[in-house]
């Protein structure tokens, strides 16, 4: 008697979307999302168009470019209440649909893209002749504007200690939300040193009487960055 042939398992597939209550849903195929990797990124971040300047030095591991812009978020100080870009080797990263008819086609999806994708797995290499550093910009804010200029540093051995992401060095504090780019915060420094200016009172009030611009807290900037601005 002939033996039956096993029957085959059927591929894996792609839970579905929900959909509209009574709506028939298919199956979808589609590639799965990459995974990080365990490689632990250095980056400073300077704020463009301020002096002296206001920048960060932090340590991330590998993840994709939505979660590094909560990172930035946290250790520089901002709210994420606007939309931001990242601008990378002339590729723009970000929300998809969310900056308007203009985007369509323009913006790669940041929450699917890696850093491990777009940044060197190496230490950019300085000397004579040798290839250029590598840095990109991140734009927060399309009112405001405010640039930031990525600078990779390197990558970093995994220590079994260390725990990221982290932000271990910086000057400044963050400008407050909303204030009007880098001229607007500059004009408000001036305010804020000068009592017998006329904005100076409703200036005060509207930043609150404990706003420092030298203030700068690597510890508190670490705790925002873990806690993470979704928490």
């Amino acid at each position: 008697m002939a033996k039956k042939k096993a029957a085959k398992k059927p591929p894996v597939r792609r839970k579905p979307a929900k959909g509209m209550p009574g709506s028939r849903v298919s199956w979808t195929w589609g590639p799965a999302k990459p995974k990080p990797t365990h490689t632990i990124y250095q980056f400073r971040i300077v704020l463009l168009g301020i002096h002296p300047p206001i920048w960060r030095r932090i340590r991330v591991e590998d993840c994709f470019l939505d979660d590094f812009d909560h990172h930035i978020q946290a250790a520089m100080g901002w709210t994420n209440s606007h939309l931001h870009v990242f601008d990378i080797d002339d590729l723009v990263y970000g929300r998809p649909g969310t900056y308007g008819p203009d985007d369509e086609g323009r913006i790669i999806d940041e929450s699917i893209t890696l850093l491990s994708v777009v940044v060197p797995n190496s230490k950019p290499n300085t000397k004579a002749g040798a290839r250029p550093r590598f840095t990109f910009r991140y734009t927060y804010d399309m009112g405001d504007n405010w640039e930031h200029e990525i600078l990779f540093e390197g990558t970093c051995e995994p220590a079994t200690k260390a725990k990221h992401p982290v932000c271990f060095e910086g000057e400044r504090a963050c400008p407050p939300e909303n204030c009007g780019g880098d001229a607007g915060y500059e004009h408000l420094l001036t305010v804020l040193h000068d009592p017998e200016n006329d904005e100076y009172d409703d200036m005060v009030e509207w930043v609150g009487e404990g706003f420092d611009p030298e203030r700068f807290d690597a510890n508190r900037a670490t705790a925002r960055m873990v806690k993470g601005l979704r928490a």
